[in-house]
């Protein structure tokens, strides 16, 4: 359990790095990116290793109604994520749209993973995107936010089917390693 509290912690904290301290950051320069990028994955196989490898206690297992929840959760958050990338009219009414989409996609994994593992992962990466958009919020106010110009249609096309085609292949990886993903 060690490993996966100190790969969320890891995890979250390379990422707030640039907020909690970005004088720090900014004498780091160019270089920091690297570090950051290796410090997040340490932070994942930390992940992975003590998820895999750490005691668990049950509360609730997987349920029909929660596994479709949790699919539509994860295919909005992929969505969300190819939206911030193409800038789609979404972008225009969410500020943060790829922590919002992190927070479905650990949100409907809480729902269908009722043990102490997964709320730690899942539910420490929620907070971490949570803890995020409002250090994001207090350093650059929503009233400084400028919405972005509205995207080609024909990125308002590639945006679901990217996300769709993202959520089928790591839907097969799921099925890969033993975790069945649909009902």
């Amino acid at each position: 359990m060690i490993l996966l509290i100190l790969g969320v912690l890891l995890w979250a904290g390379a990422h707030m790095f640039k907020r909690v301290a970005p004088d720090a950051r900014a004498k780091m320069g160019d270089k920091g990116k690297g570090l950051v990028a290796v410090l997040l994955l340490i932070s994942i196989v930390l992940m992975v290793f003590g998820y895999r490898t750490g005691d668990n206690v049950y509360w609730w297992g997987r349920s029909p109604a929660l596994v479709g929840i949790n699919n539509l959760l994860v295919l909005i958050g992929f969505y969300l994520f190819a939206a911030s990338g193409m800038k789609t009219r979404i972008t225009r009414v969410t500020r943060h749209p790829q922590l919002i989409g992190f927070s479905c996609w650990a949100v409907g994994h809480l729902l269908v993973n009722g043990d102490l593992k997964s709320f730690i992962l899942f539910g420490g990466l929620l907070l971490w995107a949570l803890a995020e958009i409002a250090l994001i919020n207090r350093a650059e106010p929503v009233s400084q936010w400028r919405k972005p110009e509205p995207a080609p249609v024909r990125k308002e096309i590639i945006a679901p089917v990217a996300a769709l085609v993202l959520y089928l292949v790591v839907a097969m990886i799921h099925g890969w390693l033993g975790y069945w993903p649909f009902g």
